[in-house]
């Protein structure tokens, strides 16, 4: 999840809850192969380029975050507005080409009929599952948003966050604390460049140049991948070290002082969310259980069902 925020924005920009009337069975009557042909699409995606999953699972994160589950991360920037995907914090998603291909498919078989929202939310679904993690039945039924604006970017929760202000992000979108440490583990798959978490290798505090938190001979490693001045814009580390892999190595990593982004490493040591880490570390079931409910509490959020179904994801009808 992503960068630059302040709390006071978030308070301001509430996304909806929404107690939608989303089912498993939508499209059984109108495109009853459509999970199929995503399913294929994004199998084909991700074994060309294998950071398709990470970048779709943290795709479908920044679309719900903000304005709701409204694929409006989708939406190109026009010369008259600057969309959500040029946001800042969007800037490294990609993959867009990707559902562009999945809506490609759709509409040969099933026209005008399946939204880029629920395609969003099946494709984080199918890349999880694919890459070792669990399967739940999506709810479907989402539609279409018109609005997207970079500027509302500045709402995602940052790398730098405490436990605190992760807690407030993720209840200003109806989500708990449970929920907020399950799909931190989203975290698994991927990796991050080093702005979005240099500032606790060098010149932490007045105090200390390392953010102590840190396990001393990781934060070592992670300074000569990431050092100041720093003329390498790829470089970065993998948020996990079996990142191709949806497993429970996060949380094992967060116990061992190895979580990479400060937001991560906060979990463990505040008192509303470290006894979740650990159980989560020491039963890969239950985090797998839990994970998946709160994936579908969240593809529940600001869902607009009165909109339109684009004919193509980067732009209204």
């Amino acid at each position: 999840m992503a960068p630059f925020s302040t709390i006071l924005f978030l308070i301001l920009l509430i996304v909806p809850l929404c107690s939608a009337t989303l089912g498993i069975q939508y499209y059984d009557q109108t495109c009853p192969h459509a999970e199929d042909i995503i399913y294929q699409t994004i199998r084909n995606a991700s074994f060309f380029d294998p950071k398709v999953p990470a970048r779709i699972l943290r795709m479908f994160f920044h679309d719900c975050f903000i304005r709701g589950c409204d694929a409006s991360v989708l939406l190109d920037s026009t010369p008259e507005n600057k969309a959500e995907k040029d946001g800042p914090p969007n800037l490294s998603l990609g993959a867009f080409y990707v559902i562009d291909a999945v809506k490609t498919n759709l509409e040969k078989a099933c026209p005008a009929t399946v939204s880029c929202a629920d395609i969003v939310a099946i494709t984080a679904r199918d890349v999880v599952a694919m890459s070792g993690g669990p399967y739940w039945n999506v709810l479907k039924g989402r539609k279409d948003g018109r609005v997207s604006r970079a500027n509302e970017t500045v709402n995602l929760p940052a790398p730098s966050f405490n436990t605190s202000q992760l807690i407030q992000s993720f209840a200003n979108r109806g989500l708990g604390v449970k929920d907020l440490v399950a799909l931190s583990g989203g975290h698994t798959l991927g990796f991050s460049h080093c702005s979005s978490f240099e500032g606790r290798l060098h010149n932490f505090s007045s105090v200390h140049d390392t953010d102590l938190s840190l396990n001393a001979v990781f934060a070592q490693s992670l300074k000569q991948k990431c050092p100041k001045p720093n003329s390498d814009r790829n470089a970065g580390q993998l948020l996990d070290p079996t990142s191709s892999v949806f497993d429970n190595n996060y949380y094992k990593q967060i116990i061992l002082g190895k979580g990479v982004f400060a937001s991560d490493q906060s979990l463990l040591n505040d008192y509303r969310t470290g006894l979740i880490v650990k159980a989560f570390a020491n039963d890969q079931t239950v985090f797998f259980r839990e994970f998946a409910a709160s994936m579908i509490k969240l593809g529940n959020v600001g869902v607009l069902e009165n909109a339109e179904v684009r004919l193509n994801c980067r732009a209204v009808n």
